[in-house]
């Protein structure tokens, strides 16, 4: 991947096709997790993690789900399908305004959560010494969501006078 860079009032970036593909079989794993039937779902940690309580006492949580999970799925929904029409499914480059790099850095926040709880990534957790196997695979991929995830943020932050 060419990391994201500030180009005007845009920020582009360049994902090979293996890159491009990984976030897409990602953002198909996302949405099943976020349209799967919440009783199916209920207890699931990753869903859990994406879709908080809200408060420790266990009613004021449900009042608090049930007045607010449906907009949050569907902001997630939104952002999801946003991502999804702005990455090219082969590779290529990727050129997002404001609105776009916004819904990109939600996005890829709910893939690293979701895949952080999955693999139980602590802040001690270190990038894999071996890729080669499931987990080191998978430790990789978290690791370079995290790098793309942050050179957008270094692209924004670029263009609104922030650090370079």
């Amino acid at each position: 991947m060419k990391p994201f860079r500030r180009r005007g009032d845009e920020v582009v970036a360049r994902f090979a096709d293996a890159e491009a593909s990984i976030v897409g079989l990602l953002l198909d794993q996302l949405e099943q997790l976020l349209t799967a039937d919440p009783d199916d779902a209920r207890g699931d940690p990753a869903l859990d993690r994406l879709l908080p309580p809200g408060h420790e006492d266990v009613e004021v949580a449900a009042d608090y789900r049930a007045l607010t999970e449906s907009a949050l799925r569907e902001g997630k929904a939104d952002d999801l399908a946003l991502v999804r029409a702005t990455l090219p499914p082969q590779g290529g480059e990727v050129r997002l305004d404001a609105e776009q790099a916004r819904a990109w850095l939600r996005t890829t926040n709910d893939l690293r959560l979701a895949l952080g709880t999955r693999l139980g990534i602590t802040a001690d957790t270190e990038p894999p010494e071996d890729p080669a196997g499931e987990e080191g695979s998978q430790l990789t991929v978290y690791y370079w969501l995290t790098a793309v995830q942050g050179s957008l943020v270094d692209a924004l932050a670029a263009g609104s006078g922030g650090r370079r």
